[in-house]
């Protein structure tokens, strides 16, 4: 997918509550949204369609790691979208046409944060009860990095084809 997802679900939000970010950014989900009661997958592929359409799949961290090390050296810049939307002129080469865009998140106090600095992307990977794993990239630095964090923010959505 070329985009973030933007399907309208429960519990999913647009940044700011604002519909023209949506447009622009896709939708962000929490996690149990992203996974739509599935189970955490480490699996390549995951095996989890979860929020995503018929014939797709959210993918795990295992799958974000290929695709970072198949893009080799400075992923961020290079999956960065072409895009003013990047802050401080953070825009990438769009090498691999995933368009990322810094469609920021969603706090669990119902806030929003970072549009223009940062993308975040869920993976069907969970490190424990309360946390999971996501991807994120920076308009100030060329790396694709991974953490996890609480399963209630609100993050984007990538979706692979199966």
């Amino acid at each position: 997918m070329a985009e973030n997802l933007n399907y309208e679900a429960a519990n999913s939000k647009c940044y700011s509550n604002n519909t023209a970010n949506c447009t622009t950014y896709g939708r962000l989900y929490n996690w149990a949204t992203a996974m739509g009661g599935s189970a955490s997958s480490s699996a390549n592929p995951s095996g989890v369609r979860g929020v995503c359409p018929p014939n797709w799949h959210l993918p795990s961290d295992a799958e974000w790691t290929a695709l970072t090390t198949a893009v080799g050296s400075d992923p961020g810049t290079k999956l960065r979208a072409n895009s003013s939307l990047w802050n401080s002129n953070g825009k990438g080469t769009d090498d691999f046409g995933f368009s990322a865009l810094p469609g920021g998140g969603g706090l669990s106090d119902g806030g929003f944060s970072s549009v223009g600095d940062y993308g975040l992307w869920w993976s069907a990977s969970e490190d424990n009860s309360d946390s999971a794993y996501y991807r994120v990239m920076s308009y100030s630095y060329e790396g694709v990095y991974y953490f996890n964090y609480d399963k209630d923010l609100l993050f984007s959505v990538r979706c692979v084809q199966d």
